[in-house]
Formats: structure tokens, C-alpha cells, sequence
């Protein structure tokens, strides 16, 4: 699959040392794959969830969360944001909050 913008991982990875090698990870593991479906996402990624059109990976076990939109017909992920686990729970890239 095509991730849009790797360079959004790395400026969160600038700014959150600890968050680099997972991050580096996953968009190594998500450049080398071509999903169908949230179930095949979720055989990589278990703890992947689906919400509202977007996919949402934990990174760093439950330390961030990556939102992402994911089009399984192009084989496109676009990033749409990278949080806190706390920036997350506020609700704020859903328009919860």
C-alpha cells in the first residue's frame, strides 16, 4: 500500500523520540502489503480499529494512536493524525470534542 505522507510520521517521531522505531515499523510493515479489508488490516495490527471511515493503530502499545484513512480499492493510506494517547481521549480528530 501507499502511505500519504510519511513525512507526517516523521515530524511526530521529532518531537516524540520514543514513538520513532514503532512508527517506523508500521509504515514498513504497511508500504509492504496490499490489505483488502479492516480484517486483513487487523491480522498485521490486532488491536486496529475501524471508527466512522477511519482505522486507528495503537503505536508504542498504548502510548499513540495513528488515525488513518485507509483506501482499500487505490491501496492508499492517508494519515490523518498522530496523538497522545491523552490528545486522542479528548475526542478532538473525531469532532467529539
Amino acid at each position: 500500500m501507499h502511505v500519504i505522507s510519511r513525512r507526517a510520521l516523521l515530524e511526530f517521531a521529532a518531537s516524540h523520540a520514543d514513538a520513532a522505531r514503532p512508527l517506523d515499523a508500521w509504515f514498513r510493515t504497511a508500504q509492504a502489503s496490499r490489505r483488502q479489508n479492516i480484517i486483513e488490516v487487523q491480522a498485521s495490527w490486532p488491536s486496529a480499529e475501524a471508527i466512522g471511515g477511519l482505522t486507528v493503530f495503537n503505536v508504542k502499545g498504548n502510548s499513540y494512536r495513528l488515525i488513518t484513512r485507509i483506501k482499500y480499492r487505490t491501496g492508499i493510506i492517508f494519515i490523518r493524525a498522530i496523538l497522545t494517547h491523552a490528545e486522542y481521549d479528548k475526542g478532538k480528530w473525531n469532532g467529539r470534542g
